[in-house]
């Protein structure tokens, strides 16, 4: 292994959230990850509570709430919280809703966030801004807003919708997010120089299916 694949690895939240992802392929990333020494799975909730008696402690399990539209009520998204949680999530990214921002309703996307933080204490909380549907004031806006609420981590995208994460957009993040809080770059990561420059940018987490798939291919 390359020693630049040594420093982003640690780095990555090795992601598989298909719709048609089978356990088998859940397990194999697993494995993966493990092997690797990445900074977590991100897998669908359905599959938490077997990952996590899979995984026995040796890789963190993430998993993903109100995904990938950020629609659901404030309500499902606490129940879905308390639900992975209760299955052994140890990292929680949310999607806000952003219709709701858009309207003016700052005050409304914060409360979500603060009552998903609520939900899941002392496990890491990103929270998926989808900066592609967003302008530069609203991602601004949504610095403020991660930061006043608790999470942990501000994540740029689901890898759902028109656009994933840009050089612009994880600067932008690192130039307006408060102190404490964290960058996580998902979306169309596909290379290591990708990643690299993400994390040389300021990201702490990558959220991508690719990397590791790369390492593999080229041993």
């Amino acid at each position: 292994m390359t020693e630049q694949a040594k420093k982003i690895l640690p780095h990555v939240d090795h992601t598989l959230l298909k719709q048609d992802a089978t356990w088998d392929q859940v397990r194999e990333i697993i494995d993966d990850a493990v092997r690797y020494g990445t900074a977590s799975v991100c897998i669908s909730p359905c599959f938490v509570k077997q990952a996590k008696e899979y995984a026995g402690g040796r890789m963190p399990i993430c998993t993903v709430i109100g995904f990938p539209n950020g629609v659901h009520t404030t309500a499902v998204k606490v129940f879905e919280t308390e639900d992975a949680v209760r299955n052994g999530a140890d990292e929680i990214d949310m999607v806000i809703n952003v219709g709701m921002l858009r309207a003016g309703d700052a005050a409304g996307v914060e409360g979500e966030i603060r009552a998903v933080r609520a939900a899941c204490p002392g496990k890491i909380l990103k929270v998926i801004i989808e900066t592609c549907l967003l302008t530069e004031e609203e991602k601004k806006q949504m610095c403020r807003i991660v930061t006043n609420a608790g999470a942990d981590y501000i994540k740029t995208s689901t890898g759902f919708s028109t656009g994933g994460a840009t050089r612009e957009d994880v600067a932008l993040f690192a130039a307006n997010i408060g102190p404490g809080v964290k960058i996580k770059a998902a979306g169309g990561i596909s290379s290591l120089k990708d990643a690299e420059d993400f994390l040389a940018l300021g990201a702490d987490r990558l959220g991508t299916s690719r990397i590791v798939k790369i390492v593999k291919s080229e041993e």
